[in-house]
């Protein structure tokens, strides 16, 4: 028998079946609505605890609403807004978290890719260092902020027998909270033991990524490890260096739990006997839940929001240029 005899012929050979109309409803539906099924949560969380929250807190910011006074509530426009020009605790509010930020972002961040540097050469016992360095973000803010007003005691604190070592404050121990100087110097203490290891997590996490290749090559042109340092790796993890400014500066404006538990009365969120390291996180607490002043507070919320996007804003094009321009 021939081959020809043992193949089908074209009229009994099986005709590919076509898929039905079900399964192809189904597999668009797998393909094209089942991604948007599984997104869909987290936008519908975002608008019921995020956007609506944000809409309601600028009709709020229009209105009179003290919740002392609910039958004087109306609308009011931007009266509220135009009281913050003129009102002596937000301003001193401001220049309080703007102290409080420079002292604490800028050292964090070179202190933080200082570090990264270091942890990305090889070193004995590489994962232990990584480990250690992120303790202190692991650590509850409030039981770090409490051991730290210990620390910054004015009557047996280490801080002052440090400074005894040197000379200082013998006869007079120093008052961290009594001055403004002082207590920015420990809140931004403070918030950079806390973040530093983070942000140089971040940073060496950037810096793997850079080929050795590159560094081998600056090495012979005769870069010493600084150089290398401001003129390689600060240019090539840039988008990383832009990313910690802007968070940096969220957290940093945004300061209410250092300074609140820094004070020694934190019920009345004054920061200090004279208000002397009040943020505005903590002026917005005190206005809304304390004053009882809903619609005031929300305008200082609105106002903080429209600083901390402008002070970002500004914070991410200088880096862009100084990393360019290196």
């Amino acid at each position: 028998m021939s081959l020809t005899q043992l193949r089908p012929s074209p009229q009994h050979a099986a005709s590919p079946r076509k898929p039905g109309r079900a399964k192809l409803w189904l597999h668009r539906f797998d393909t094209k609505t089942i991604p948007y099924v599984f997104i869909a949560p987290f936008f519908v969380l975002f608008a019921i605890f995020g956007l609506f929250p944000i809409v309601f807190n600028a009709v709020v910011s229009l209105r009179d609403w003290r919740l002392d006074e609910p039958d004087k509530a109306g609308w009011s426009g931007f009266a509220n807004f135009t009281q913050l020009f003129t009102d002596s605790d937000f301003w001193n509010a401001l220049f309080n978290t703007f102290g409080i930020f420079i002292l604490s972002s800028v050292p964090q961040l070179l202190l933080a890719l200082i570090i990264a540097n270091l942890l990305n050469r090889k070193l004995r016992g590489s994962s232990f260092w990584r480990i250690g360095i992120l303790l202190p973000y692991l650590t509850p803010v409030v039981a770090s902020t409490l051991v730290f007003s210990v620390f910054f005691a004015r009557d047996n604190g280490m801080a002052n027998w440090f400074l005894s070592l040197v000379g200082f404050g013998h006869d007079h121990p120093l008052d961290w909270r009594a001055e403004k100087w002082s207590s920015w110097i420990a809140i931004a203490t403070m918030v950079n033991w806390k973040w530093i290891g983070y942000n140089a997590l971040l940073y060496l996490s950037a810096m793997q990524s850079i080929p050795k290749d590159v560094y081998e090559a600056a090495a012979v042109d005769g870069a010493g490890p600084w150089r290398q340092l401001w003129r390689i790796t600060v240019p090539m993890i840039q988008p990383v260096v832009v990313f910690t400014v802007i968070l940096s500066t969220i957290g940093g404006l945004q300061l209410f739990n250092e300074p609140m538990m820094f004070d020694e009365n934190p019920a009345a969120a004054s920061g200090g006997s004279a208000g002397q390291f009040q943020t505005i996180a903590q002026l917005i607490y005190k206005v809304g839940w304390k004053d009882l002043n809903l619609g005031y507070a929300a305008a200082m919320s609105w106002a903080l929001f429209i600083i901390i996007l402008i002070v970002a804003g500004i914070n991410a094009l200088l880096t862009k240029r100084i990393g360019g321009d290196r």
